[in-house]
C-alpha cells in the first residue's frame, strides 16, 4: 500500500458496515424482485411506484412525475419509461394538471389498484422473511 494509504481500524469497521448494508440490500430486493415478478409480473420499483399511487395523500391515486420520481429515487426519465410500460399494461394513466399545464400527474387505475392489492401480501411477505 503507498505511503499515507494506511487504512485506520474506523475506517475498515465504516467500510465493512458499508458492504453489509449493500449486501443485505441486494439480497432482499432480488428476494422481493423475484417474488413478484414471478407472482405478479411486477419488479419492485414499478410495485413501488403504484404503491406510492395507492396510498396519494390527496386520496385521489395520483402524484406529480416530480414528486414520484423522488419517491422512487429514479431520474424522470427513468422513471418516465417505466409509467410508459404501466400505462400501456393499463395500469397507470398520465393526466396534465389544470392548475399549471405543465405539471403531469400519474394516476392509479382500477387494474392497478387491483394488481397493487394483489401484490401487497406478496412483498409484505418476502420483506417478513429477509428481515426476521
Amino acid at each position: 500500500m503507498p505511503p499515507g494509504m494506511a487504512v485506520t481500524a474506523t475506517e475498515r469497521e465504516l467500510v465493512a458496515g458499508w458492504r453489509e448494508l449493500l449486501e443485505r440490500h441486494a439480497r432482499v430486493t432480488g428476494a422481493v424482485e423475484r417474488a413478484l415478478q414471478s407472482e405478479h409480473g411486477l419488479g419492485v420499483t414499478e410495485f413501488e411506484v403504484l404503491e406510492w399511487l395507492a396510498i396519494a395523500a390527496d386520496d385521489k391515486d395520483q402524484r406529480r412525475m416530480l414528486e414520484l420520481a423522488e419517491a422512487v429515487h429514479l431520474s424522470q426519465s427513468a422513471l418516465s419509461r417505466l409509467i410508459s410500460r404501466l400505462e400501456a399494461e393499463g395500469l397507470v394513466e398520465r393526466t396534465i394538471c389544470q392548475t399549471d399545464r405543465r405539471g403531469i400527474y400519474t394516476e392509479l387505475t382500477e387494474a392497478g389498484r387491483t394488481r397493487y392489492e394483489e401484490a401487497r401480501p406478496t412483498q409484505r411477505r418476502v420483506l417478513a422473511e429477509m428481515l426476521a
